[in-house]
């Protein structure tokens, strides 16, 4: 029944690979989403992100590897819009329709009455909007009313591609607000795509990081913040010195390439100065570097590219 309260099932995707010519968008992707929380799934454009939530709804074939939900594959749920509902970012609609039109067309595919369409306009902000044509409505409306077709079934799981595409900063506040709730209060499975970091930080519990289809980070989102340590680079004729005054101050070291230099985690600038100007140590450089969730995105990722 719609509005009711209950645990949604597990994603589970394992060894999943998939290939278009000679290039693989997703390569040998383990990852799991639990219930409960808000997952993010990030990665910069062209890290096949779209592709694998594609595989997981049966849109695309996959080379290897399942992708699973509550043990099973989306093709073989008995209701498939009461457990997976997905916004994928091609979602099209036609420019002459209204809002409520646009949902009454899905409705019967989703086992539910006009009452349910109301219901989930009302819930993504636009009952005022239900009357207006599609084709007016700007990118975050258009959003909204993506968001508003995948909850038509009272879905058990949530994939959203890049749902914050196009929203103004009180869209974004009030999404990560109802993101948060679906899965904190009723339990549900929410996985949402991003390449902006920043842009789902506030809203989600776990995070899972793909660079050129392979995963390269999976943990709690404290876990990753635990990654974003300050560091300070510092080039100095004592590096032997430097050594022992982190160990001093229980600094970790990472030396460099250069004899000179070398990086301490766990220590500003003005840590750093003040020591080593109490110590008598000579100092040539001295900079901050790789210390925001940003950086460690970008770490992880290799940088900002996209992949064709």
């Amino acid at each position: 029944m719609p509005g009711s309260a209950s645990a949604g099932p597990p994603v589970e995707i394992r060894g999943l690979t998939k290939a278009f010519g000679a290039v693989r968008a997703v390569d040998g992707l383990d990852m799991v989403v639990r219930p409960g929380a808000v997952t993010g799934f990030l990665g910069p454009n062209g890290a096949g992100k779209t592709t694998t939530f594609r595989m997981l709804l049966g849109l695309v074939a996959a080379d290897a590897g399942t992708a699973l939900i509550g043990g099973r594959r989306y093709a073989d749920l008995a209701r498939p819009t009461a457990v997976v509902g997905a916004a994928l970012e091609s979602a099209s609609f036609h420019p002459g329709r209204s809002a409520r039109d646009h949902l009454r067309t899905y409705a019967p595919f989703a086992g539910v009455d006009d009452r349910r369409c109301d219901e989930v306009l009302a819930q993504v902000g636009l009952s005022d909007a239900a009357d207006r044509r599609v084709g007016g409505f700007s990118t975050g409306m258009r959003q909204r009313l993506a968001l508003a077709s995948a909850l038509l079934g009272d879905p058990e799981v949530l994939v959203l591609d890049e749902p914050a595409n196009g929203l103004d900063p009180e869209g974004i506040v009030w999404l990560r607000t109802f993101l948060r709730h679906l899965a904190h209060e009723r339990g549900r499975t929410v996985l949402v795509s991003s390449h902006v970091l920043g842009e789902v930080q506030a809203s989600v519990d776990d995070v899972v990081v793909i660079a050129e289809g392979r995963l390269v980070h999976e943990s709690s989102l404290a876990d990753l913040v635990a990654l974003a340590t300050p560091q300070v680079r510092v080039v100095a004729p004592d590096r032997a010195g430097f050594v022992a005054l982190a160990g001093a101050r229980g600094w970790a070291v990472e030396p460099q390439s250069d004899d000179s230099a070398l990086v301490l985690s766990g220590a500003t600038p003005a840590e750093v100065g003040a020591a080593a100007y109490r110590a008598g140590l000579e100092i040539h450089g001295l900079a901050e570097e790789g210390g925001s969730l940003e950086d460690v995105f970008l770490r992880l990722t290799g940088g900002d590219g996209v992949r064709p």
